[in-house]
């Protein structure tokens, strides 16, 4: 096809892929992402359900420290927990620590 000033026009070219939603150029690509999505989800709702019981049994253990004359905080128990994950997880792991803390203890 030519334009008024008898340049051709191009259409540009668009790549199909084998599932638009997964990135994957191959049918079984999409496949093994599909399959590892569900995977990640049913991690993640597993994550989710373990957060919230760290949450429930730490708020048992802040009520039964209050209840017996103590602090609601646990400084040097809490510097465990962001070295343990530390450890484990390098950096981000403190990060996802301070997290859970906030989440089981609210903000100090």
């Amino acid at each position: 096809m030519t334009t008024p000033n008898n340049t051709a026009r191009t259409t540009p070219t668009t790549t199909v892929t084998a599932a638009p939603d997964s990135g994957a150029h191959a049918p079984e690509g999409a496949e093994a992402i599909r399959d590892a999505r569900h995977r990640i989800d049913d991690l993640d709702g597993r994550i989710i359900g373990l957060v919230q019981e760290r949450m429930a049994v730490s708020a048992v253990i802040q009520r039964e420290r209050i209840a017996s004359g103590g602090p609601r905080l646990n400084l040097s128990r809490e510097m465990e927990v962001l070295a343990h994950y530390s450890d484990q997880l390098g950096r981000s792991g403190t990060a996802l620590a301070m997290t859970l803390l906030e989440l089981s203890r609210g903000r100090v």
